[in-house]
């Protein structure tokens, strides 16, 4: 995909961080070629994450981050050194923004211990090469760059694209279950809560990829799926639908006929499968009045049936015969430190990057809280999470 086509949760996402005034939004206009980021001599200009989509090859398309300062000592700065932090969630690469004279920086130190603990690959970047005194081999293990050198950001590019492209690895929805020319059935409900005149983003994906992988497919609504099992039947390799569908389409689909959902495919593709399923069979054990936190990758209208903060608590009550305390987060909301709860039921995070998704998974596991998602959730209240997940592989 281009840059244009590509979600932004399917991008590489490349942060800048450092303490204020290091110039890491002069070194993202930079970068970017654009001025994007307000920059000033005075100290904590950057007062929120500025986020921008690029083509940067050979990775292809990313979003480069720029953060508020490590060191802001506004009446706000704690709250934007959180955000700072929340941010290191979703990168799959920091830059470092040193100046000259901040080596052995506390914060900056502080900062590499945090990124390597999460395993989050880093690039330690001296900005304004052109003020240091000393020679630049004095600086070996930092990357020297100035926004007046074009070939120091040149180089730093090319640095970037050299410490993922190590990393970098191709990654399949589902297609390296099917072979070429196998008929996929997709369920896509059209119901108010779906969007006018598009597919989710989900849909699109998995659309794409069978289309990609020179497979068949067909997209019908639920009302249109037995008669099209009855005429096809035997030519199916796959149905895929929409989780708020399980319960009528299992009864339309053969045993003999592989079934899944959206969401469960989006857990085995930027999430944890074994982990969300573990989680699932968990929701019966629940004490009465335990709290379930169900939360959204990100912010939209809140329908009258809507599933995160209507459907699902009454399908899990219906499903357990208790009585649970519910909580909801949404975009970037997630802190199960501040607020504890019992069970974790994330949406598919399809708007969020892989890294961020397994962040959130980590931090749930940090503090033994089990997490699954949507769509095995309800295949588990359904009867069918086996089923669901068997030609996957998964146990």
């Amino acid at each position: 995909m281009g840059l244009h086509e590509t979600p932004r949760g399917e991008r590489i996402h490349i942060g800048l961080f450092g303490k204020t005034n290091a110039g890491k939004s002069s070194l993202m206009n930079a970068i970017t070629g654009q001025n994007l980021a307000v920059v000033s001599e005075e100290k904590g200009t950057t007062t929120d994450p500025v986020l921008k989509s690029m083509e940067l090859l050979p990775l292809g398309p990313v979003v480069l981050m720029d953060t508020p300062g490590l060191d802001d000592e506004s009446i706000l700065g704690k709250e934007r050194i959180k955000q700072t932090y929340r941010i290191l969630e979703k990168t799959d690469c920091a830059l470092v923004i040193y100046q000259p004279g901040e080596e052995d920086d506390l914060k900056l130190k502080e900062l590499i211990k945090h990124l390597e603990n999460k395993n989050v690959p880093f690039l330690k970047v001296m900005n304004k090469k052109d003020l240091l005194t000393e020679t630049l081999q004095t600086y070996e293990t930092f990357i020297p760059v100035s926004i007046y050198d074009e070939s120091s950001i040149y180089a730093l590019k090319e640095a970037i694209g050299k410490k993922l492209s190590l990393k970098k690895q191709e990654k399949y929805i589902i297609r390296d279950f099917l072979q070429p020319k196998d008929l996929v059935v997709l369920v896509v409900p059209v119901d108010s809560a779906a969007p006018k005149g598009r597919l989710i983003l989900p849909q699109q994906m998995v659309l794409r990829e069978i289309l990609d992988h020179h497979g068949k497919i067909m997209v019908v609504q639920v009302e249109e799926l037995e008669e099209t099992m009855r005429i096809f039947q035997s030519h199916i390799r796959l149905v895929i639908t929409d989780s708020q569908a399980f319960q009528e389409v299992k009864e339309m689909v053969p045993r003999d006929v592989a079934l899944t959902s959206f969401s469960i495919l989006m857990a085995r593709y930027k999430g944890d499968l074994q982990k969300a399923v573990a989680g699932a069979r968990v929701l019966k054990d629940l004490q009465e009045g335990s709290r379930i936190l169900i939360s959204e990758g990100c912010s939209h209208h809140k329908q009258c049936d809507d599933i995160g903060t209507v459907k699902l608590p009454k399908w899990i009550q219906a499903y357990t015969g208790k009585e649970f305390e519910f909580h909801h987060t949404n975009g970037q909301e997630f802190d199960l430190y501040a607020k504890p709860c019992d069970l974790v039921v994330h949406c598919g995070g399809c708007m969020l990057s892989e890294r961020e998704m397994k962040s959130r998974i980590a931090s749930a596991e940090s503090v033994e809280v089990p997490v699954t998602n949507y769509g095995i959730l309800i295949a588990q209240m359904n009867g069918i999470l086996e089923r669901s997940i068997e030609f996957l592989g998964t146990p």
